[in-house]
């Protein structure tokens, strides 16, 4: 039991320090490696649960992918973030306000731990002994809680997007395909018959005549 406890501690702590240091970083990379130690340390809290196949999910998926997607991307990218911190006080009210948000969320929670500590046992509900961790998580998932699992796929699918959107760039001077263009095309349009004199061949002034 003592053993235990030492490894919670010890995991605890070193995912909160991390998490901070993910936040206080100056430079990005080191806040990506702060990172993937923090997702280390949780994924030590859920074996010390009994939880091993999250605690796998964690490190494989999020350590073994994500994690090291952003890192390479954050040094592939040349990201100039004085200009990035620019427009800082203009986002802050905005910024101060989800944060009060969060935070009266977090007091709403820690107060009715405390003010019933039972509360958390009324939501539960005990797991069969004859399934294994991973068999009671898919129970639980796409059974009793379906519906907020759903909802979840449909935030990450339309934050997403909203990436995508936000960063697409077009360039002016590049060319792209249009399909709606080409399938209107006709033989006028594609090809242009013209008769040149011997010897003379196209010049470049009738070049706007027969290119288009």
């Amino acid at each position: 039991m003592i053993l235990a406890a030492l490894f919670f501690y010890l995991f605890a702590g070193v995912c909160v320090a991390s998490a901070v240091m993910v936040i206080v970083s100056r430079n990005p990379v080191h806040s990506v490696l702060y990172l993937i130690l923090a997702f280390v340390n949780a994924s030590g809290l859920f074996m010390l649960l009994g939880a091993e196949f999250l605690a796998m999910i964690l490190v494989v998926v999020y350590v073994g992918a994500v994690a090291v997607l952003f890192l390479f991307v954050i040094m592939m990218l040349d990201v100039d973030f004085t200009e990035l911190r620019e427009g800082f006080l203009e986002y802050l009210p905005v910024g101060l306000l989800i944060g009060a948000v969060f935070l009266a969320e977090l007091l709403l929670v820690a107060g009715g731990w405390i003010i019933n500590p039972a509360i958390t046992k009324s939501i539960t509900a005990p797991i069969p002994g004859d399934l294994s961790n991973t068999a009671a998580l898919g129970m639980v998932l796409y059974t009793k809680y379906i519906h907020y699992f759903q909802i979840a796929g449909m935030v990450l699918l339309v934050a997403m997007i909203g990436a995508i959107v936000l960063t697409l760039r077009h360039k002016a001077k590049v060319k792209r395909q249009d399909i709606n263009v080409q399938n209107a095309r006709t033989r006028e349009l594609a090809m242009s018959v013209r008769k040149v004199a011997s010897g003379q061949g196209l010049r470049e002034s009738d070049a706007p005549e027969w290119v288009q």
